[in-house]
């Protein structure tokens, strides 16, 4: 297989201008460049820009896809959203860490696939479906930096020792984006569901209290809100607005469920989930295989009763299939022959079915595709 590359930009807060348009056109003559979106994939060569200066000028997301089993994601958040020190809670190796540029945060997260090979559509979605995630963020639900994090202890780049981040609520029940963005990452799904039982229930956002929050803020908060607002920064300001919220209600949110874990305890427990889980599996797979296994069973001692009401003429019809010399006819005789050979032994009499079968090889013995047949089924 050929190899193939695959990248794409996304800008959602700010649009880009004209100018910067025409400077990207420079990296490529092939791309699809838009005010919202950089795309451009390679069967051979590389591409010429440097994503991570990229992402800290011009973009907020950046997929990368390689057909050698790499996957890579970049979000751009502002940083008065998320505080680098929180973030770095999380981001904790080379599979997820963050930066801070300016007025914004960065953060990284990169799957390696050594068996590599997959298959990538030219049309591609992905970012569109993990893009709902940037906004998670942005509006202060961390599942997916724990999630990341998660993918930092499966990849070893923790000691067993270390502690786990806080644990956000939620993690038992994860969005479509969230459950994208795991399953890019190739996230364990037994050390994701490990991890959920010390995460508390996601809070529905109470419209009344929300309401009476805004109410109760100062009027120059709210007069700031609404410039911002004005001045096309409606795109961040929902989920800075939805994150304020939460902190201000951090205090109703349940507690987690245990104390913080071990990397080591986490990992182990997951492997003791997946074996349980493989267990059970295994079972109903038995479970099923044994009932398949009955119903045929019952189904063929249905046949058999049926045929053994109509033994003499089977036997007749075994004679004319056999008289035709025909391959497909042979094929059906000696299925046929099987059959009355059960029904004989279901009836105690293996020694008629015994000699009928010897009759008919010493009848036709010159008949070598029929004689081969009966061979192939034990029938000599």
């Amino acid at each position: 297989m050929s190899e193939y590359q695959y990248y794409e930009f996304q800008a959602i807060d700010r649009p880009l201008t004209t100018q910067e348009q025409a400077m990207l056109r420079n990296y490529s003559s092939r791309a699809t460049i838009t005010s919202s979106r950089f795309v451009v994939d390679y069967s051979w060569g590389d591409f010429k820009g440097n994503a991570a200066e990229w992402m800290e000028t011009y973009f907020d997301a950046f997929l990368y896809l390689a057909s050698w089993g790499s996957h890579e994601l970049m979000l751009r958040l502002p940083r008065n959203v998320l505080r680098l020190e929180t973030a770095e809670q999380y981001c904790a190796g080379d599979f997820a860490s963050a930066r801070a540029r300016g007025d914004f945060l960065v953060l990284a997260f990169r799957s390696d696939d050594e068996e590599g090979g997959e298959w990538i559509d030219e049309d591609n979605d992905t970012l569109a479906s993990l893009l709902p995630v940037r906004a998670e963020l942005v509006s202060g639900d961390l599942r997916a930096l724990y999630i990341a994090w998660l993918g930092c202890a499966q990849a070893g780049e923790l000691e067993d020792e270390d502690l786990e981040p806080p644990c956000p609520p939620g993690l038992g029940k994860l969005s479509p984006a969230l459950e994208a963005f795991a399953n890019f990452l190739r996230i364990d799904d037994d050390l994701i569901e490990t991890a959920a039982t010390a995460s508390a229930e996601l809070g529905v956002t109470d419209g009344a209290a929300l309401e009476a929050w805004v109410a109760a803020l100062p009027e120059e908060q709210k007069t700031s809100i609404l410039i911002r607002l004005v001045g096309g920064a409606e795109a961040s300001l929902r989920g800075e607005i939805l994150r304020n919220f939460r902190e201000s209600h951090a205090a109703n949110t349940p507690a987690a469920k245990s104390n913080a874990r071990t990397v080591g305890d986490l990992l182990k427990a997951a492997e003791g989930r997946a074996n349980e889980r493989r267990r059970q599996e295994a079972e109903r797979g038995a479970r099923e295989k044994a009932r398949r296994q009955r119903e045929a069973a019952e189904a063929r001692d249905c046949y058999l009763t049926s045929l053994a009401k109509r033994e003499a003429q089977a036997w007749r019809d075994v004679d004319a299939l056999i008289a035709t010399k025909q391959p497909k006819k042979y094929d059906e005789a000696v299925v046929l022959l099987r059959d009355l050979r059960d029904v004989c032994v279901r009836a105690g009499r293996h020694g008629d079915a015994v000699t009928r079968i010897a009759r008919l090889l010493e009848e036709h013995a010159k008949k070598a595709s029929l004689i081969d047949r009966f061979r192939k089924a034990a029938l000599l």
